[in-house]
């Protein structure tokens, strides 16, 4: 690889390093089986640890009470064999839920005037947040230090992966997005493994998530090689020029 190359990658790396797309390489059977979270690619880097949610406190969500009612649910695939169905979502079945590598095993939220809110731990440290949604239609909030961000259907767009997903809570398969966040976006600098707040509210129109932590170079480090190869290009050229 060339030294313009490795500058330009770091660049790119760069440029994502508040909120970014990522692509999801996965293995299994979509999209109604399993699907397994294999990897991440972040610009230049491939992600294969991830911190899970280990602990769970669900502060609201609108109570369940027959039909298509109700706000946060547990939800997985139709013939997937990791996950829970729970209509009523509980401390427990959030974390059985989120608390897997598999994108087929996730908390569905029904749409209309209801809502959630749920506070996650992990079982290690990280320095950003990766985050899928099936249907790519709806908002999703995120508080972390009293700082909320909202990922909309827009930012999941973009990370629009290569899967569909078919669960219980649903008729038919919906494509999933994906986008991720850098913990600085919350004013945090190394790493991190909560509170994270995750919520939902009327107008968000459910969102059906799974949610992993990962960590990756900082910004900053990024940042800072990325200057490094900019002046070894710059110092090759001039080198170039004098002997020309």
């Amino acid at each position: 690889m060339t030294l313009g190359t490795v500058a330009g990658c770091l660049m790119a790396t760069a440029g994502q390093a508040s909120a970014f797309t990522f692509e999801t390489n996965w293995t299994g059977t979509p999209p109604k089986g399993d699907i397994y979270l294999d990897s991440v690619e972040i610009g230049n880097a491939i992600v294969s640890d991830f911190a899970l949610v280990n602990g769970v406190n669900i502060t609201n969500n609108t109570a369940h009470t027959g039909g298509n009612s109700g706000a946060a649910s547990s939800d997985l695939g139709d013939d997937a064999t990791v996950g829970v169905k729970l209509e009523d979502a509980t401390n427990s079945s959030v974390e059985e839920s989120l608390g897997n590598r598999y994108l087929s095993s996730i908390i569905d939220t029904e749409d209309g005037n209801v809502g959630f809110s749920m506070d996650l731990t992990f079982d290690k440290s990280f320095n950003t947040l990766l985050f899928w949604e099936r249907g790519i239609n709806s908002t999703l909030g995120v508080t972390i230090n009293g700082v909320t961000k909202t990922l909309t259907k827009t930012d999941f767009a973009q990370g629009e992966t290569d899967f569909t997903l078919d669960t219980t809570e649903i008729g038919g398969a919906q494509k999933v997005g994906s986008y991720g966040l850098d913990l600085s976006e919350f004013g945090i600098s190394g790493q991190y493994n909560g509170p994270v707040t995750i919520f939902s509210q009327g107008g968000f129109k459910g969102p059906d998530f799974k949610v992993a932590g990962a960590t990756v170079p900082e910004p900053a480090t990024v940042l800072g090689l990325t200057a490094v190869a900019g002046a070894l290009v710059a110092s090759r050229r001039r080198k170039s020029g004098k002997s020309a």
